[in-house]
């Protein structure tokens, strides 16, 4: 179908969802969204094969894999992360990570962008600078629902598109972007001592 320089195959499970899209150059070869609060870890590998098929298109026809990296749920992050640098070292193609705010903000008006965080708050990205914690998104924004502007492309195209942008050049592996320290705190109690 394609040749190993112009197709990619992105995808994201870093919400209550799994997405995948299929580019070539700028144009969208199929994509797929499924909501999903859980199972992704299940739900991946089979909706890129669902994604590949729809398209006529095989594992070995892609030359780059896109990958969401978050923010976004942990274990979701780290689900498509792993996914994509274990399919790019079996594949032998580069896998490359794309934030949710590069992909809500491609193509789109020159914006924040807000990407939803735990506690009704939000992160919030200005173009140019690091990404802050609010409580409320500002107007306008970029972002996913209440009201905020649409992003210009499904999630899982942008990251496509932008992996396939960066195809040739250095990309470090895909790592899961947390902005957040993790809630869960070690023990505070002295663990039990050990009888010999």
């Amino acid at each position: 179908m394609g040749t190993r320089s112009d197709i990619t195959l992105g995808f994201d499970t870093s919400g209550g969802w799994c997405c995948a899209a299929l580019t070539r150059a700028d144009t969208v070869m199929a994509q797929r969204f499924v909501a999903m609060p859980r199972g992704q870890g299940e739900a991946l590998v089979p909706l890129l094969n669902t994604v590949l098929q729809d398209a006529a298109v095989t594992w070995t026809d892609l030359a780059a894999l896109g990958v969401g990296i978050g923010p976004g749920n942990f274990t979701g992050i780290r689900i498509s992360v792993s996914a994509a640098r274990g399919l790019a070292l079996g594949l032998g193609i580069p896998a490359i990570g794309v934030t949710r705010f590069e992909a809500l903000a491609l193509d789109g008006p020159d914006l924040p962008v807000v990407v939803p965080a735990l506690r009704d708050q939000v992160w919030v990205q200005t173009p140019g600078a690091a990404p802050e914690l609010h409580d409320t998104p500002p107007r306008p924004a970029i972002g996913e629902g209440h009201g905020l502007t649409p992003p210009a492309h499904a999630l899982a195209v942008a990251i496509a598109r932008l992996a396939a942008s960066r195809i040739g050049t250095v990309q470090p592996r895909p790592a899961p972007l947390y902005l957040r320290d993790a809630d869960a705190a070690p023990p505070s109690d002295a663990p039990p001592a050990l009888i010999e």
